[in-house]
């Protein structure tokens, strides 16, 4: 039987309506903004979303992420709902044997809710929270040498190579960290480089800048 162009668009108006339904009802947006996971996310590119942060499937999702990206400013996140999350490289494109070391050795951290677990995949409901520290902690002036010192240290020349919103999440972050667990320079230094979520194959292997 003969379909005519007319009906050929009709099936086609069709197809596309159930496309778009079968995403909608499973909770994934092409948009570039990570969620919290459903229940019915089992699309195999939506699973990848949610793998276990380290492994290949996840960096594999998060390498083509744009949510962060280099000028992300943290007035703009700030207008994120606490279920979104912030994910990708913004600088460089991410290298697999990079990621996997700064993963496990964020893992040390795990106790202390402040530190993210993976360096390229930021819950907004963090970021916010490390902003608040970042305007609200005043420190003392030799809580205020111990942040400075880590400032000269730290692998970017600070908590991050520029002042987008990763600098001042970690910079509350340090905030925190250096007044509640009294950590030295040296240590938020470290941990900024390990949060470093820039992209490439980090200081270690390419000597730094």
């Amino acid at each position: 039987m003969k379909i005519t162009v007319k009906k050929k668009t009709l099936y086609l108006l069709l197809a596309i309506v159930l496309l778009f339904a079968f995403f909608l009802g499973s909770g994934f947006t092409a948009f570039d903004f990570g969620t919290e996971k459903s229940d019915t996310a089992n699309h195999p590119f939506i699973k990848a979303a949610y793998a276990e942060a380290g492994t290949k499937e996840k960096f594999e999702y998060l390498s083509s992420q744009q949510s962060s990206y280099c000028g992300l400013q943290s007035t703009t996140v700030d207008s994120y709902s606490d279920e979104e999350r912030i994910q990708g490289a913004c600088c460089s494109s991410m290298d697999l044997h990079r990621y996997q070391e700064q993963v496990e050795e964020l893992k040390k951290y795990k106790e202390i809710e402040v530190i993210p677990e993976d360096p390229y995949d930021m819950p907004a409901s963090l970021a916010k929270q490390l902003f608040d520290y970042q305007k609200n902690i005043k420190l003392k002036n030799e809580e205020q040498a111990i942040y400075d010192n880590a400032m000269k240290i730290a692998g970017e020349g600070g908590p991050c190579c520029c002042k987008c919103w990763r600098w001042y999440a970690f910079e509350g972050q340090a905030k925190h960290l250096i007044t509640q667990y009294g950590w030295e320079a040296k240590e938020v230094a470290e941990l900024w480089d390990v949060e470093d979520g820039c992209g490439g194959i980090g200081h270690a292997h390419d000597g730094g800048h």
